[in-house]
């Protein structure tokens, strides 16, 4: 038996062009991309991408905003902490003004 080709999912078109470490960062970005992901609606994994930012769960119809490539980004994450945060710290400082 011979040696078979090496599968190279994704960047199948790209041949020996654009660098190794190129590639290997596209294939990272497009199998996350597409795959499905967790609906924050219904909890099912039944989110599809949509367009640039915009995700769609199949199940329940719930369509949101997201990341290009990812439907939650890590500064998202960070900002919804945030904001949670600040809306206590200030229920918190209404209460002890009364």
């Amino acid at each position: 038996m011979g040696k078979r080709t090496k599968k190279v999912g994704p960047t199948r078109g790209f041949g020996a062009r654009y660098g190794a470490m190129v590639r290997k960062r596209y294939i990272k970005v497009v199998t996350e991309m597409k795959k499905t992901h967790r609906c924050p609606q219904c909890g099912l994994t039944r989110v599809k991408r949509i367009s640039v930012g915009v995700w769609e769960c199949r199940k329940c119809g719930f369509t949101f905003t997201g990341g290009a490539y990812t439907p939650t980004t890590k500064l998202g994450i960070v900002a919804k902490r945030a904001a949670k945060g600040v809306a206590v710290k200030e229920a918190v400082r209404t209460k002890e003004a009364e």
